[in-house]
C-alpha cells in the first residue's frame, strides 16, 4: 500500500525527472555552430593577443578582417610585423633584419587559413575536426590554478586527417560569445597556445591595414614556405 509520504516522494522524483529531460540538451556541435554563426556576423575584429609556445611568450595587437586578411603588430618582440593581405605574407624580424616573405595562390588555402578565430577558420575546423566538450557544457574555469580565474565553455576538437596542423585544438569560449583562447597540440606535441582579449568586432577596419611596406634595410627572403608556382 502506497502511503501519502511514499506518494509525495514518488511524484516529486517524477516532476525532477521530467524537468530534467524537458530541458534542450545543446551538444558540443551545437555550440560549436552557435559559435560559426557569432563569427559569421563578424567582418573584422581588433584584439589583444599573446601567444605562448615552449615558456616563450609573444604579445601585440591582432587585425583580421574577412575572409582572409591579418595583422598583427608584436609588442615583444618589439617592432615585429606579420602581414597578410589576401595574396602575400610577410614577416618582418627587426632583430635580425630579415624579411620573409610568401607569394600566395588562390589554390594554396594558406589565406583560408590565416585565423582561427574567424568565420573562414572555424568552417576549416567544422570541416577537418571532431568536436566534443573537453569537459562538461557547463562553464568551467580558464585556469584552474588562478583564483577567481574567468569562466569560459571549453571544445576539444580531434582531427580528422593527419594532413592537418594540430592534432588537437582546445578552444575556450568566453561569457561574451567570442574565443577566448586557442590552444594547438601538434602533431610532435609542441602546444602553442594563442589568448584574445579586448576583443572588438566590426570596426570597419581598411583594407591598406594590412598592406606592410618593408624597410629598406632589411634582407629579404622570398617564397620561404613554398613556391607558389608548384
Amino acid at each position: 500500500m502506497i502511503t501519502y509520504k511514499k506518494f509525495f516522494i514518488l511524484l516529486l522524483t517524477i516532476l525532477i525527472v521530467s524537468g530534467v529531460y524537458s530541458q534542450e540538451i545543446l551538444t558540443a556541435t551545437d555550440y560549436f555552430n552557435q559559435l560559426a554563426n557569432t563569427y559569421a556576423a563578424i567582418e573584422d575584429y581588433q584584439a589583444d593577443v599573446t601567444i605562448t609556445r615552449g615558456g616563450v611568450a609573444m604579445s601585440g595587437v591582432l587585425f583580421h578582417k574577412s575572409p582572409d586578411k591579418l595583422r598583427i603588430n608584436f609588442s615583444s618582440p618589439e617592432e615585429q610585423i606579420i602581414a597578410f593581405n589576401g595574396k602575400r605574407l610577410l614577416i618582418y624580424i627587426p632583430k635580425y633584419r630579415v624579411t620573409m616573405s610568401q607569394n600566395v595562390n588562390a589554390r594554396d588555402q594558406v589565406s583560408a587559413g590565416a585565423s582561427i578565430a574567424s568565420k573562414e577558420g572555424l568552417a576549416l575546423l567544422k570541416r577537418n575536426y571532431s568536436v566534443a566538450y573537453l569537459e562538461s557544457p557547463n562553464p568551467v574555469p580558464l585556469d584552474r590554478e588562478v583564483a577567481r580565474s574567468e569562466m569560459v565553455v571549453k571544445l576539444k576538437l580531434v582531427w580528422r586527417s593527419t594532413e592537418e596542423g594540430f592534432r588537437q585544438i582546445d578552444l575556450s569560449v568566453g561569457a561574451n560569445g567570442y574565443i577566448r583562447r586557442v590552444v594547438g597540440v601538434t602533431p610532435e606535441n609542441d602546444i602553442i597556445q594563442f589568448d584574445f582579449i579586448n576583443v572588438s568586432v566590426n570596426q570597419n577596419i581598411p583594407d591598406t591595414r594590412f598592406d606592410y611596406t618593408l624597410p629598406p634595410e632589411a634582407n629579404v627572403f622570398e617564397n620561404f614556405l613554398f613556391d607558389p608556382g608548384n
